[in-house]
């Protein structure tokens, strides 16, 4: 017995993953009553709570994954029908991450590090009904009952700025924004831009639990047609939508460990939709203090087997393509639950999303920053849980 508490005890002494695995929970709750629809009562939400505090924590990460994938899947079927010729919209149905094709097809990233890629290796732009970003947001409310758009903060205090409001209605558990921009794995942590201070002059980083850097600055508020994107140009944000603020979890400078030397790398280029509605998580704000925040981040791997939906993920990863090893989800667990439905392995792109924390209508997007407490905060900043924000940063 003594042997087998003695191997928990890392786990009890690192708080960081003990707040990573409060995370996850909470996600699985929120995005499995989501799964059910708006038909869910509160019996199905009990027996939800349940199989949470029956499944082990690589169950319900495998399961927030499979969630957040059946979600983008619908919202990329929407992009299809407003956008692509009558003749190019396939009316399958989502599928779960389970009935992925499990062998990995090229992701079109054909600029990785140390390689060069001739005319004939740029994938082509496929055609797209001639629409504004500004018509599309619109209509795709009119598809999944809302949008987003930046107008000033309601945030009573002057370095609030502009801030992202959800237009429209969501449920709970909804993936409502995705965090869009160029992703570094730790191995590429020196090409970030202002490394090794990356946060000196640029709010719009953010990492994940496992080290993955996202710097959303490239994307900025996104263009006005489908194009191929490599993110090597920094996007001059305009000023009425720029937020000057020093995110938590943007000061990840110390984090910083010694990454691989080689050549400069640049990013790969991706046919990318910059018409995308739901990128602009890094516009949201931290809330002023009496303020709950409604939305909390997710990572999200998305597969690059899934080419049809790839245009409508607004990353790109610097230094091209890298298979990461993970295991294929099983089906959602009212249909099947366990380790049988697990095969190969496939590569990932690794982003975030933000998911609704309750029910949001037509009001501001509220994250909690969660800035470390070992360091000088700045005085905009109001905790909204000191014990979350120590365990974070521990």
């Amino acid at each position: 017995v003594e042997k087998a508490f003695a191997k928990l005890t890392p786990y009890v002494k690192e708080p960081r993953h003990l707040q990573f695995e409060a995370d996850i929970n909470r996600l699985f709750l929120y995005t499995s009553y989501n799964r059910l629809g708006r038909n869910a009562d509160e019996a199905d939400a009990e027996e939800i709570v349940d199989m949470a505090s029956k499944a082990s924590f690589a169950d319900q990460q495998k399961q927030v994954q499979e969630n957040i994938h059946f979600q983008v899947k619908t919202f990329c079927k929407s992009m299809d029908e407003i956008l692509l010729p009558e003749a190019n919209v396939s009316n399958e149905p989502p599928k779960s991450a389970s009935q992925m094709d499990s062998a990995p097809r090229r992701s079109g990233l054909s600029f990785a590090v140390g390689k060069s890629g001739g005319p004939s290796a740029k994938p082509s732009v496929p055609d797209t009904k001639p629409m504004k970003r500004a018509e599309l947001s619109q209509t795709l409310k009119d598809h999944i009952g809302w949008t987003l758009e930046l107008k000033p903060s309601e945030i009573p205090n002057k370095d609030a700025g502009q801030g992202l409001f959800i237009n429209g209605e969501a449920d709970a558990g909804a993936v409502v924004a995705f965090y869009p921009g160029v992703t570094y794995s730790p191995a590429f942590y020196r090409y970030i831009p202002g490394y090794p201070r990356v946060d000196a002059h640029n709010p719009y980083l953010i990492t994940r639990f496992d080290g993955t850097v996202i710097n959303a600055q490239p994307w900025g508020i996104g263009g006005e047609a489908r194009e191929l994107w490599d993110g090597s140009i920094v996007a001059q944000i305009k000023a009425d939508v720029t937020k000057d603020v020093e995110k938590g979890s943007d000061r990840i400078w110390k984090m910083l460990s010694k990454p691989l030397e080689h050549k400069q790398g640049i990013c790969g280029a991706e046919v990318l939709e910059r018409r995308n509605p739901l990128a602009f998580a890094h516009f949201a704000n931290h809330p002023a203090k009496g303020m709950i925040p409604n939305v909390m981040v997710c990572p999200y791997d998305f597969p690059l087997s899934e080419r049809d939906m790839r245009a409508y993920i607004p990353n790109i990863s610097f230094g091209g393509e890298q298979e990461v090893k993970m295991k294929r989800f099983g089906t959602f667990w009212l249909k099947s639950w366990g380790s049988q439905n697990e095969g190969s392995n496939f590569a990932v792109l690794r982003t975030l999303v933000l998911v609704a924390t309750r029910a949001l209508s037509n009001e501001e997007v509220l994250l909690n920053y969660r800035l470390s407490n070992s360091k000088r905060r700045p005085s905009w900043y109001a905790p909204v849980d000191e014990e979350e924000d120590r365990r974070r940063w521990s």
